[in-house]
């Protein structure tokens, strides 16, 4: 029999539609199966399918069923007309007791098949989501918050796409063994969009709407800019004088640089946002303030001017 893979593909029902916020929104699903979810880290991805008006999920789901196919193979064992569109998310909060799990979704228009479903889904709506199996063998995947446990000081920066990860990230941080000097930067689209969150860091909210001509990641630039870090760069080796240059330097290919630490490191920063933000943001930090490397995790979760909705 082959070996338990590492995420599984669940049917889901939507169940609950609960506004967060005016741009973001959380659907509640259950399932049958949801009970043998699991998730490892907050900011712990999965993967959803949506149906079309000719693509259903029915062909997905049969063939996940079979016991030499992973996730992946299944979806790529379909023709590209019955393949249904695939986009990633966070796991906002999953309760296998109930068997329900907890996604967000920021809302932006009728522009893409997830952004179409998000703005039209009822409860009972259907969906096919590939997540963490509960039994599975090997290494747990899917995630890159990996806070060192000495940590001393920790940056958290986040868009509004992955302010989901970084509100579970701030739900969490009691769990650390130190507690260490946290700061997170949120930029969202609107000051309406604050919602509260645990008070174990200092957050900084940063609302695009409260400045005319306010460009996505603007803020949150100019707010790390005001983050006085010299004093744990110089301890970590850094020196701006002797910065070299980011070696992510293509801008068409993903950012994603997870930082590579062991448990004794004093301070880590974790980067989650639109492609070029985090990219900017990655090479303050590096190429300007002389940051090593490292110490540095910079995802881009999105990529403005392409569809990703």
């Amino acid at each position: 029999m082959a070996a338990q893979q590492s995420y599984r593909i669940f049917d889901i029902t939507l169940s609950r539609r609960t506004q967060v916020s005016a741009s973001l929104v959380r659907f509640t699903f259950s399932g049958p199966d949801v009970g043998q979810m699991a998730t490892h880290a907050p900011d712990q991805r999965i993967k959803l399918f949506f149906p079309q008006a000719d693509v259903s999920l029915n062909s997905l789901l049969e063939i996940a069923k079979l016991e030499e196919h992973d996730w992946y193979e299944a979806y790529r064992a379909l023709p590209d007309a019955q393949r249904p569109p695939m986009r990633t998310y966070t796991i906002r909060a999953l309760r296998p007791e109930l068997a329900e799990v907890d996604v967000e979704y920021v809302l932006h228009g009728d522009n893409g098949p997830a952004s179409r479903w998000a703005m039209h889904a009822r409860p009972g709506d259907r969906l096919a989501m590939t997540a963490p199996a509960a039994n599975a063998e090997g290494p747990k995947l899917g995630y890159e918050w990996k806070p060192p446990q000495d940590v001393r000081r920790i940056l958290i920066i986040a868009d509004e796409t992955a302010l989901p990860a970084a509100a579970g990230i701030l739900e969490t941080l009691d769990d650390l063994p130190l507690k260490p000097k946290v700061e997170a930067l949120l930029e969202v689209p609107r000051s309406d969009d604050v919602q509260p969150l645990p008070q174990v860091a200092k957050l900084r909210w940063l609302a695009r709407d409260a400045e005319p001509n306010c460009q996505h990641g603007d803020l949150l630039l100019r707010a790390l800019r005001d983050i006085d870090l010299q004093q744990e760069i110089h301890a970590l080796g850094g020196n701006p004088s002797t910065a070299i240059t980011d070696d992510s330097e293509d801008t068409d290919a993903p950012l994603w640089e997870a930082a590579t630490l062991d448990d004794s490191a004093p301070f880590y920063a974790w980067i989650a946002a639109e492609t070029m933000v985090a990219m900017q943001l990655r090479r303050y930090l590096i190429n300007e303030c002389g940051l090593p490397k490292q110490y540095v995790t910079s995802m881009g979760y999105w990529r403005q001017g392409k569809a990703n909705g």
